[in-house]
Order: structure tokens, then C-alpha cells, then sequence
């Protein structure tokens, strides 16, 4: 199930101000806070795919497509 790289920074953001109005209860919040790490994750290793496909672009001067969809 891979969401987009926007999709997840909405998550991110919604997780975020949930956990900074600090109300709610102590379970919630950590499992909020344990999904925030998992898509933060997720969408680091989506950047650090598209910076290896940017760089090739940028030595090759070719496209190279990119595909998202693939990224786990």
C-alpha cells in the first residue's frame, strides 16, 4: 500500500499537530507517534530514491524514469 510522497507529509503534519496539542491520552499518542516514524521513514527512503535517480539524470544528461509505485 504506497502513498505518495504529498500524501505522506499530510500524514506527517496531521500526526504532528495531534501530538502537539499534547490531548491525547498517553496510549494514542504513542501509537501516533509510531506511525509518524514509519511514514517518516517510508518517505525518507522515497527521497533517497529520487536523489539517486536525480543524480544519474544529472551525470547522463538522460532521462530516467522514475516509478513510485515501485517504492515499498
Amino acid at each position: 500500500m504506497a502513498h505518495s510522497f504529498e500524501d505522506q507529509l499530510k500524514a506527517l503534519e496531521t500526526i504532528v499537530k495531534a501530538l502537539e496539542e499534547g490531548e491525547l491520552p498517553l496510549d494514542q499518542a504513542m501509537n501516533q507517534y509510531q506511525e509518524g516514524m514509519k511514514i517518516a521513514k517510508d518517505a525518507a527512503k522515497k527521497l533517497d530514491e529520487a536523489k539517486v535517480i536525480l543524480k544519474e539524470m544529472l551525470d547522463t544528461d538522460e532521462p530516467v524514469p522514475f516509478d513510485d509505485s515501485t517504492i515499498e
